[in-house]
């Protein structure tokens, strides 16, 4: 049904062509807003009416007489309708349909995927400073990168998943004085605990945790470093290398128990040592894009759009925060990848101005508009009708280990892309862990599991091979709840290029809820496992498409498809 969809949108661009010649408009199908008004919709009658000095509905005939002389539409519509002021409503036979159940079946697991491009993507997300376990917001941050990731991976992008560790930061200085105070048997409350916003501590157990293991002289692997502690609580330097190797350690088991596998972690710190951020402030002096005043080095940031120019090296010589972005950006150009996403919270948006300007104003061949940014607002929580804010673990925040403890991986990945990235999202626990139709994660799952069911019932009592269901006549698939359950299969390939497009993943949760919706109301309109073989070889055949549909969308949300519920 995919090609046939082409070949009848290339026949409407001929007869736009000779209707309009020089107009230029798109041939464009849209979905009806009315399922019984047709399949597809064309408004391109009422855009030429003005330009042609005609009226819409004249427009209108005039094309619907141009496309029913059209092969394709002769081949495959069944009717074509005027409506309103001059929509033009396409009806199509049950037999274009019902192409699409072979088109699934015969690409199982690949449906919906595109060829390859040959163009690299890197989406950096998370990203969190190594100075405690992960909260609800890099949950959600994780969610949306790494499905962000898989989208882009069925249109064809080499993706690559990479974190940047902010290790370079005061945070580290922060995390390594209260963790030797934990060691010297100090607590939050105690005198010598530091307290107020200028001189911060973290609170939370897990510094105690962490002083344990260092006075215990352990000694802890993260993804890239092990290091053993030297126990001596006068031995700042050492205390710090292990906190950090012990934090990177717990957000690697956060992000296994989230499922989340990164291709490459990438140091703030290296960009020092390397000589990248010095590398980057000498481009942008040579390119006379740079000025002294007060002691300061600035960045003339206002030529590139921004509010006002910006202070790149402060008075006592160190660098601001967004000069090291900028070095890191040069080197994610550098190394290839012609598309970047950055996954981060709507708390750094100021800092994508001055990221662009520092790029642009390098000259080192980056497009304007590099990176791409997708924004995310943070995420409540609520349990038993109350917000949750505090974890015992964490301290101040509800930790992502939390909230997956306390429902599903599956629950959580789900519910954290079921909404636009920018909106604010309210994660109900208590539904999260339901198992009736309120809850949108189970009740996709359900379906997937029902048809797994009656496939498996199939197997057993009449030793049924899937194998044989793409050879299914599927002519008897001729009634309105299949036919509506065949287009909404047909919409799934559309529907993963706009939503990687418009980095998107909620658009995948939305299109599974219809489809599971449109599965259940076609399981209760007609029996599938019926005594005619010709029939129930094909509702089969479609109900297994609709089951490997159900999967690759889920698989795209990192969520799984269970076979029993």
């Amino acid at each position: 049904m995919l090609q046939i969809k082409q070949d009848l949108l290339a026949a409407l661009a001929d007869a736009l062509r000779t209707l309009a010649p020089d107009q230029a408009a798109t041939a464009v199908f849209e979905s009806p807003k009315v399922a019984a008004h047709g399949d597809f919709a064309c408004t391109a009658a009422m855009q030429l009416a003005k330009p042609l000095k005609q009226n819409p509905r004249q427009v209108a005939e005039q094309l619907r007489a141009a496309l029913l002389a059209a092969p394709a539409f002769q081949r495959w519509v069944a009717d074509i309708d005027i409506a309103g002021p001059g929509f033009i409503n396409v009806r199509l036979k049950p037999e274009a349909k019902q192409q699409i159940v072979g088109e699934v079946l015969r690409a199982g697991e690949r449906f919906g995927f595109a060829p390859s491009n040959g163009q690299r993507l890197m989406v950096e997300f998370v990203s969190a400073n190594p100075t405690g376990p992960l909260h609800v917001g890099h949950g959600r941050q994780a969610a949306l990168g790494d499905a962000i990731c898989s989208l882009f991976q069925t249109q064809g992008w080499d993706v690559t998943r990479e974190f940047y560790y902010n290790d370079a930061g005061v945070q580290i200085q922060t995390l390594a004085h209260s963790t030797q105070l934990r060691a010297k048997g100090f607590k939050p409350g105690d005198a010598e605990w530091p307290s107020g916003e200028k001189a911060p501590a973290y609170n939370g157990d897990y510094i105690a945790d962490i002083a344990a293991d260092f006075l215990a002289k352990k000694t802890v692997a993260a993804d890239d470093r092990s290091f053993t502690a030297s126990g001596d609580v006068n031995d700042l330097a050492s205390i710090q290398q292990f906190a950090v190797a012990y934090l990177r350690h717990e957000q690697d088991l956060d992000l296994q128990a989230f499922a989340v596998k990164f291709d490459n972690y990438y140091l703030e710190s290296s960009l020092y040592t390397s000589g990248r951020v010095d590398a980057a402030v000498q481009k942008l002096r040579e390119a006379g894009k740079t000025y002294e005043l007060d002691g300061a080095l600035w960045l003339k940031s206002t030529d590139y759009g921004d509010d006002k120019d910006r202070v790149m090296r402060k008075q006592d010589g160190s660098y601001t925060y967004f000069v090291p972005d900028v070095a890191y950006h040069i080197a994610k150009w550098e190394r290839g990848f012609t598309k970047v996403v950055n996954i981060q919270g709507t708390d750094h948006h100021g800092t994508i101005a001055r990221v662009r300007a520092g790029l642009q104003a390098a000259n080192v061949g980056i497009p304007q508009g590099y990176p791409d940014y997708v924004l995310h607002t943070m995420v409540r929580v609520v349990k038993g009708g109350e917000e949750v804010k505090i974890s015992k673990r964490a301290g101040s925040y509800v930790t992502l280990r939390d909230l997956i403890e306390w429902t599903s991986k599956d629950a959580v990945r789900f519910f954290l892309l079921s909404r636009k990235p920018d909106t604010e999202y309210t994660f109900d626990v208590d539904l999260a862990v339901q198992k009736n139709n309120e809850n949108p994660v189970y009740y996709v799952q359900y379906a997937h599991a029902r048809i797994c069911s009656v496939l498996a019932t199939w197997r057993e009592k009449d030793a049924g091979d899937e194998a044989l269901l793409a050879q299914a006549d599927l002519s008897v698939l001729d009634s309105p709840a299949a036919q509506t359950l065949m287009l909404q299969l047909a919409k799934y390939p559309e529907m993963l290029t706009a939503a990687a497009d418009g980095f998107a993943p909620h658009d995948v949760t939305f299109y599974l809820r219809e489809l599971a919706s449109s599965y259940h109301s076609y399981y209760d309109a007609e029996r599938i496992l019926v005594d005619d073989v010709v029939v129930k070889t094909a509702r089969l055949a479609l109900v297994r498409a609709v089951a490997q549909v159900l999967h690759n969308g889920l698989a795209v949300l990192g969520v799984s498809a269970p076979q029993k519920m």
